[in-house]
């Protein structure tokens, strides 16, 4: 059975992704850089979004799971619907003041397939500075607002988007086309859905919180993502649960792109 969440509650928590987002674009020239035991950045604007939509999706949805990158939350297996949380994917860009960055907000559903989507990154944009992906479970999606639809044919990547230790991983050997590396793997996810000139990406290791909103868009939009050794990507309880990252990179784009990403694009022996 389809996920069913009230429309209200989601108007409300989709206007408080969007309103993160400018909060964070408000702040960034503010923020002071930290480091978190892992090494990785982390800004005491991660902290405050991440508390703001904590406390609103506990509050409108008490159901229901939530994962955050910056809160340790428990987890319930009979839950409808889990809620995974990026404050701010891209923090070191953020942090350095660039515009690639995205507050993320995903929606995954019993089955830990993730149907929903909620993405500001208001310094980013097609054309323009503003981007907001608002993608209701099982609804249309919009981009600032009015519906979207990709236009392009993707099947082969003859530009495409990749974290940034592709360079040691990936074999370049055989890959005639562009790469453009951004720092957010939310955005990379996204772009071979809006842009139409970007046919797939090639992402590294990475959290849950860093690409289910953007996988949710691209399953939408008939792409998904596959690790470069052909096994299907799942949600499983390593990655959910306990919060690991995944093992190995992983491709995305449609059926056709991912199958040519392997071709030309193989990882390094």
């Amino acid at each position: 059975m389809d996920l069913q969440l009230d429309r209200e509650k989601l108007d409300i928590l989709a206007n408080e992704v969007r309103s993160a987002g400018q909060y964070a674009k408000q702040q960034q020239s503010l923020i002071h850089r930290d480091y978190k035991k892992d090494g990785t950045v982390i800004t005491e604007t991660d902290l405050a979004i991440s508390k703001r939509i904590l406390a609103l999706v506990g509050n409108l949805f008490p159901e229901a799971n939530i994962i955050s990158e910056e809160t340790l939350t428990p987890f319930d297996d009979n839950a409808p619907c889990t809620f995974v949380l990026d404050p701010i994917d891209g923090t070191d860009m953020y942090s350095q003041g660039f515009p690639s960055w995205a507050v993320a907000l995903a929606i995954l559903d019993k089955e830990r397939k993730p149907v929903g989507a909620y993405i500001s990154a208001p310094r980013w944009g097609i054309g323009k500075e503003e981007l907001f992906v608002r993608l209701d479970p099982y609804g249309p999606l919009l981009v600032n607002d009015e519906i979207f639809t990709a236009r392009a044919a993707k099947d082969f990547p003859y530009q495409i988007t990749m974290g940034s230790s592709g360079q040691r991983l990936m074999d370049f050997s055989h890959f005639q086309g562009k790469v453009r590396i951004y720092g957010s793997s939310i955005i990379h996810m996204l772009c071979p859905v809006l842009y139409d000139h970007i046919e797939g990406c090639v992402n590294q290791s990475c959290y849950i919180w860093d690409i289910a909103a953007s996988h949710a868009v691209m399953l939408h939009e008939g792409m998904d993502i596959e690790y470069i050794n052909g096994a299907k990507f799942i949600y499983d309880d390593e990655f959910t649960i306990q919060r690991k990252p995944f093992p190995l990179s992983l491709y995305g784009g449609n059926k056709a792109c991912i199958e040519n990403l392997k071709k030309v694009l193989p990882p390094r022996g």
